[in-house]
């Protein structure tokens, strides 16, 4: 039997806890909830959720800065649930290493679509918890990479991309198709994004990032 994926809403507010509740448990999903910053980060820790929504308006200090401290220790993706639908605050979550932003309200199968996309991107290829390629490896359980038994930080968009490549190992993939799986579709014309981060994953993983042998490029294409 499948274990149902845990998610972790931090959010002060009584009212979404309980829409999240009647939306998220018979959808399938294991819920867990914190009224603030601090216990949302300590659960981060001790529950290990596959996905929380976090809200930008918490009691005792700003989402945006719950974000930053829980980015310091996992890549478990996040999606912001704001009232605030100013482009500034949903870019500048998105550059803090938020995976998504829906404005309050939303449509509540957008937000379960948007869950299981953003699990989906997250989880280990081929069902298997460590990936080892020559000397790097990906433990997906606890979203660490390492090469010649030295830890390798990665952003969280660095991360995504990563796991993005190895669930399509051996295979040759456009632009256009790591846009749409890493950043989303309202990126799929920026292609100047996976040249910089495909130069930025190779200068970490790459014996030598100049002559590569893990992620080939030829234009318009990237193969793994």
């Amino acid at each position: 039997m499948t274990t149902p994926a845990t998610i972790l809403a931090i959010d002060d507010e009584i009212q979404m806890l309980k829409l999240l509740q009647l939306t998220l448990e018979p959808a399938g999903f294991r819920l867990r909830t914190a009224t603030n910053g601090r216990d949302g980060i300590a659960m981060t820790g001790t529950e290990r959720p596959d996905l929380i929504l976090l809200d930008l308006g918490l009691p005792d200090m700003p989402g945006q800065a719950v974000l930053d401290v829980i980015r310091t220790r996992s890549y478990v993706p996040v999606i912001i649930l704001s009232v605030h639908s100013a482009e500034g605050d949903i870019v500048g979550c998105l550059d803090h290493g938020a995976d998504d932003y829906l404005v309050k309200p939303f449509r509540t199968r957008e937000l379960l679509a948007r869950i299981r996309t953003a699990i989906r991107r997250s989880t280990a290829p081929g069902g298997k918890e460590i990936v080892r390629i020559r000397d790097l490896v990906v433990n997906f359980t606890s979203r660490e990479v390492s090469k010649g038994g030295v830890p390798v930080h990665l952003t969280p968009r660095e991360y995504s991309l990563l796991t993005v490549l190895l669930k399509n190992a051996g295979r040759v993939l456009t632009h256009r198709y790591l846009l749409e799986h890493v950043w989303g579709r309202d990126f799929l014309e920026e292609t100047q994004y996976t040249r910089v981060y495909v130069g930025q994953l190779r200068k970490k993983i790459e014996d030598d990032p100049a002559s590569p042998q893990l992620i080939l490029t030829e234009s318009g294409i990237v193969i793994v």
